[in-house]
């Protein structure tokens, strides 16, 4: 509901920054606490009941973060930027990538954790960070952007206007 609600008034992109720095903090501290608990070697640790409660809250905290910013808006943008006569193929794309990655998560997501002990929750945030910088550099505000002058907005964009056909782009009467 915090994305439905705010989306339109802050921005897309200002929704990911937000949710992926959040998340990147909660990675981080997940993983110093299991690290500190348990050690490298995953031996029998100790963990306060206090130091339980702090952890499922930066748990919480970055579920919530993902639930207000990475996950309503990975459905919203891709369906907002492709012009309308690949804007089907593109968002078919996008739910294919989504669901073979989630699929393949959920198949490893406990191998990876035996193996790799605290330093799962460092990877993840590794990859968060990563998409956090794309999304910082690479992907353009769409906030009241009609979609019939979004190929405007990629043709103003530093990075993406050198692949963006002028013949593309049309902007819509005022």
């Amino acid at each position: 509901m915090v994305s439905v609600y705010s989306v339109d008034k802050l921005g897309r992109k200002a929704l990911f920054l937000e949710g992926g720095v959040q998340m990147i903090i909660c990675q981080v501290v997940v993983a110093a606490m299991i690290g500190r608990a348990f050690g490298t070697e995953g031996e029998a640790g100790d963990m306060s009941k206090g130091v339980s409660s702090l952890m499922l809250f930066f748990i919480c905290a970055y579920v919530a973060a993902f639930a207000w910013s990475w996950g309503p808006l990975g459905w919203l943008v891709p369906s907002e930027v492709c012009p309308l006569e690949i804007r089907s193929a593109g968002q078919a794309t996008n739910v294919s990538v989504n669901m073979f990655f989630t699929f393949v998560i959920g198949q490893f997501f406990l191998s990876m954790l035996c193996h790799m002990k605290f330093g799962l929750f460092l990877f993840f945030g590794g990859f968060v960070i990563i998409m956090t910088i794309f999304i910082y550099y690479f992907v353009p505000e769409t906030k009241n952007v009609p979609i019939e002058d979004m190929n405007q907005v990629w043709k103003e964009h530093g990075f993406w206007s050198k692949y963006v056909s002028t013949d593309n782009v049309t902007t819509s009467p005022p």
